[in-house]
């Protein structure tokens, strides 16, 4: 989870606050953690309440439906292959979302940056 953290960290340099939602997990509650997270502003979900956080209990159902239903999957590497590909290679980059005016999320951040710049 903290190399996740290290990574989107690095690919997105926001200037306005980085909000980070959880849902109160232990390894949130790590010095490590902590301190990566120094300057953000944390979310979390209500103690048993998975509506709190819906837009990722949407993503999990959809990610099971459009990629990892189809797939044979025989371990946790690969299970975390298929995931990445997944992610970054269609539904960042390709996969259009209507709360981004239906375009992929990528385009959508280049598209606001660029509109910001001028």
């Amino acid at each position: 989870m903290l190399k996740c953290l290290e990574e989107a960290k690095a690919r997105r340099k926001a200037d306005n606050p980085i909000v980070i939602h959880s849902d109160r997990g232990v390894q949130f509650t790590s010095k490590k953690y902590y301190d990566m997270t120094v300057g953000m502003i944390s979310s979390y979900s209500k103690k048993g309440n998975p509506w709190d956080n819906a837009c990722i209990e949407s993503f999990h159902a959809l990610i099971k439906r459009e990629w990892l239903n189809r797939k044979k999957i025989n371990d946790y590497e690969e299970a975390y292959q298929k995931v990445f590909e997944y992610i970054e290679g269609f539904y960042n980059t390709v996969r259009i979302h209507s709360h981004c005016n239906y375009q992929s999320p990528n385009k959508y951040e280049k598209n606001f940056n660029s509109n910001k710049l001028n």
